[in-house]
């Protein structure tokens, strides 16, 4: 009787090793898929940050490009405000 529960004892204990072993084993495949899956999330953001500030330069450079020529536009208005005041001035000088 007594060899019979050592037996049992050292099968419970194996069968116990057993176990513990295989749950480690799929706790690590889980987490090897959860770091691979961190990386490629990532990664994901890093390019959505990379599309987002190269559409924030696209918006800038609109943006420049419309003030630019709202510049050029006062520039060419001052230019023909300046060429009637001296051709007023011009036909004051000539009376």
């Amino acid at each position: 009787m007594n060899k019979k529960l050592q037996t049992a004892i050292k099968a419970s204990v194996i069968a116990c090793v057993v176990v513990l072993a295989s749950g480690c084993t799929i706790s690590q495949n889980r987490l090897d898929q959860l770091e691979t899956k961190v990386g490629l999330l990532e990664q994901e953001v890093a390019a959505a940050n990379s599309a987002a500030a190269q559409q924030a330069a696209e918006a800038a450079q609109a943006t420049a490009g419309e003030a630019l020529a709202a510049a050029a536009e006062n520039a060419a208005c001052c230019d023909a405000t300046n060429e009637k005041i001296d051709r007023m001035f011009q036909r004051s000088q000539s009376k």
